[in-house]
């Protein structure tokens, strides 16, 4: 029977990861089709669009989903989404903006308000929270594409205003707007990046023991659930040791 119990929840587990792989997947290919739509359907004339067809890549998104999202994009009848900024707080005042995309605005406002109130969190006014942050570009290598002063001349070249590199890899930040250039610059110099993508970078950060952090995660687990809701950010902080036990 143990061994049973352990097959069935190995299967379990894999379900969940197939179920998750498969909600990116569906919200990375809305993001092309909204990008193709709004832009050129072609990634080199849609700076948009080559960002979010990077992402897509760097998740593992097939090239036959990518393809099918950009032609949907052209096709008359299709699906019109509508772009929503949420903000909002979650567990000791730790700021959340949630980014959704939707056709149907009553029901995305409704469910996220629901989301946070379940878990402890309140939804706020816009602008409640978003003074916290700043819209930036991120670039990000893995450790071994080179050193600290390797990537951090190459970022100074190609326009970028911050690096962060540690063990984990390298960080690049740059001004929202420079992101397509900068990123192609980077390219150019250090090859393929590991992610390049808009999101928004905490100037203030809220610390968290690990009661907090698992408070919080609940809620943005939750809110990442929820089909038409694209990212989640917050601007938590908390100890190497928290992050462990969590």
């Amino acid at each position: 029977m143990a061994g049973h119990s352990k097959w069935a929840n190995i299967q379990h587990r894999k379900g969940r990861q197939d179920a998750a792989r498969s909600k990116l997947f569906s919200k990375l290919s809305k993001e092309i089709t909204v990008a193709a739509k709004m832009g050129d359907p072609d990634p080199d004339k849609n700076p948009r669009l080559r960002l979010a067809v990077k992402e897509a890549k760097s998740n593992s998104v097939p090239k036959d989903v990518i393809d099918r999202a950009i032609k949907k994009s052209q096709v008359g009848d299709g699906d019109e989404y509508e772009e929503i900024r949420y903000e909002g707080y979650g567990t000791n005042g730790v700021a959340v903006i949630v980014e959704a995309m939707t056709d149907n605005r009553n029901r995305t406002a409704s469910n996220v308000r629901s989301t946070f109130t379940k878990n402890g969190g309140n939804l706020g006014e816009t602008g409640s929270v978003g003074f916290m942050f700043e819209r930036k570009g991120e670039v990000t290598y893995p450790a071994e594409v080179g050193d600290a002063d390797t990537v951090m001349m190459a970022a100074i070249e190609a326009g970028a205003e911050d690096v962060e590199s540690s063990e984990d890899g390298h960080v690049v930040w740059c001004a929202d707007t420079d992101l397509n250039d900068v990123s192609t610059a980077l390219e150019a110099e250090l090859g393929e990046s590991e992610s390049t993508k808009l999101v928004w970078r905490p100037t203030t950060t809220t610390e968290l023991d690990l009661e907090g952090m698992q408070k919080l995660m609940k809620l943005v687990d939750a809110l990442e659930d929820d089909d038409d809701v694209q990212r989640v950010t917050t601007n938590f902080e908390a100890s190497d040791e928290v992050m462990e036990q969590l």
